[in-house]
């Protein structure tokens, strides 16, 4: 089994802000997040913070720990540092996954995603974590697959974006 977030799926967002996690989804975060006597349920760490993102990024709480320790790296009271912790560790919330497999979308999430009542998100998987999106704003933002091939030159395959790179790193 991979434990990497992969694939696009589209959910409904009900009036009550619940949402269900894509089954595949929900693996890789139980992975990440084996239960425990203090967190019985599995956890989304779910950060908003990020001024010119559109979406709310999610992590397995491994995955979250993981930024923490990436944080505490820079320099204490550098800007990077003071920016990291507001956008990543300050603007993040905790969520558990219920018995069904949905959580319910906090309100600063609601807020960063711009939810309006009942609409339709999109998850999108980027290996080692999710993005939350409208699903409206996500299709405008990364467009159909023939609209996204553009940013290559004509005739260059996506693979060779990768060819270079040591399969071991």
């Amino acid at each position: 089994m991979s434990e990497d977030f992969r694939g696009e799926y589209y959910q409904k967002v009900d009036s009550k802000a619940r949402v269900s996690i894509p089954a595949a989804f929900r693996r890789v975060l139980d992975a990440g997040d084996p239960p425990s006597t203090d967190f019985p349920r599995t956890r989304i760490v779910m950060v908003y913070g990020g001024k010119s993102r559109q979406y709310a990024e999610c992590y397995t709480q491994r995955g979250a720990d993981e930024i923490a320790r990436r944080v505490q790296k820079l320099p204490l009271g550098s800007t990077k540092r003071k920016i990291a912790e507001r956008d990543l560790i300050t603007r993040s919330l905790t969520v558990e996954i219920d018995d069904d497999g949905r959580i319910v979308l906090p309100q600063k999430v609601r807020d960063k995603i711009a939810f309006d009542g009942a609409v339709e998100t999109a998850f999108a998987g980027t290996l080692d974590r999710f993005q939350i999106w409208r699903r409206d704003t996500y299709e405008q933002v990364n467009g159909g697959l023939d609209e996204e091939e553009e940013d290559l030159p004509d005739g260059v395959d996506v693979l060779s974006l990768i060819g270079d790179l040591d399969p071991g790193v």
